[in-house]
């Protein structure tokens, strides 16, 4: 099952941090991609969640995020910026800890860069709940899980 591709919390390759994609190494992450955006869909089926998933959440350690509001967008070498100074606390969730919610805190708005599949660059500025979301997986490409942003040690429940 494609969902038992996803590292569990604790997995020690969830905290690396990952690498650039460089252009000629497309094609050879095809593969990776499509598993991906295969993942969102069958965790949607499971667990009525799911929106984004980042290559590191699958081992594969490089700067790749897929995600799927309205359609399927591959994200290739995101780049954060302009990051509010206003923040929302929100209870966040993980394809790795798929029952735990953890409370954090994340910018209101931020802008995001990243070359799609086509290498095009894009940009993106994100308000809300994309913003939050954009933040989450960009930390998994940081080795940087929601638990480690847990706004304090209560900050934890089942969903």
């Amino acid at each position: 099952m494609i969902l038992n591709k996803i590292l569990p919390l604790g997995d020690n390759k969830l905290y690396e941090t990952s690498h650039p994609v460089l252009k000629e190494e497309l094609a050879s992450l095809k593969t990776t991609i499509e598993d991906l955006h295969d993942i969102i869909l069958a965790f949607r089926a499971k667990y009525n969640a799911g929106r984004a998933v980042a290559s590191p959440q699958i081992g594969v350690m490089k700067r790749i995020i897929c995600w799927n509001i309205d359609e399927p967008i591959t994200m290739i070498n995101p780049e954060l910026s302009d990051l509010s100074e206003e923040m929302m606390e929100v209870w966040d969730d993980c394809m790795c800890f798929p029952n735990l919610l953890v409370k954090v805190n994340r910018h209101k708005s931020c802008t995001l860069r990243f070359f799609n599949e086509a290498w095009n660059l894009q940009t993106w500025h994100l308000v809300g709940d994309q913003s939050e979301l954009i933040q989450h997986e960009y930390d998994h490409l940081n080795g940087i899980l929601a638990t480690q942003r847990a706004i304090d040690n209560k900050s934890f429940c089942w969903r």
